[in-house]
């Protein structure tokens, strides 16, 4: 029997409960380490993504979030003419990349920081009143033609 490896689903998925997708991005496979990252839950709702990202500049950092992907590039801007620097050796890696986070759709990104080479990405989980579990009261009475009589939904969100 084959076990699986469930370690890329949780390294790139955020507030997921839909096991059949997590899946699928498990099966694809995760490309490049690079740059090393660490996703925290930090509260109830609310998760921050921390890329170690030395090197690089705000300038040279671009977040961008569209359709449930997190996507986090960076790319090296062309050191000025007066910036020419030697290197005898280089251990800090600047090199182009892209990082994607599949998200949920509760999950939206709410800001951004840059300090000491980490770019911390935070989110919170928003769940919209439709999807929130509400109270259903049990009425004992039913219409006069035997049918269950229909919930009200507006007078419940006026009520709350």
């Amino acid at each position: 029997m084959r076990s699986f490896d469930f370690a890329p689903l949780l390294r790139s998925s955020i507030g997921f409960e839909n096991l059949n997708r997590l899946v699928d991005f498990a099966t694809r496979g995760e490309g490049d380490a690079y740059p090393p990252y660490n996703i925290e839950k930090v509260g109830e709702d609310s998760y921050r993504i921390s890329m170690a990202t030395a090197g690089f500049t705000r300038e040279e950092l671009e977040i961008t979030a569209q359709d449930n992907v997190l996507i986090v590039t960076g790319r090296a801007l062309e050191a000025a003419e007066g910036d020419a620097r030697e290197f005898l050796h280089r251990g800090i890696a600047k090199r182009a990349f892209e990082r994607r986070f599949q998200l949920a759709d509760t999950i939206k990104v709410t800001g951004a920081a840059y300090n000491d080479g980490l770019l911390d990405i935070q989110l919170v989980r928003e769940v919209p009143e439709h999807k929130k579990p509400r109270s259903i009261q049990i009425d004992g009475a039913s219409s006069s033609n035997g049918q269950p009589q229909a919930i009200d939904t507006a007078n419940d969100r006026q009520a709350a």
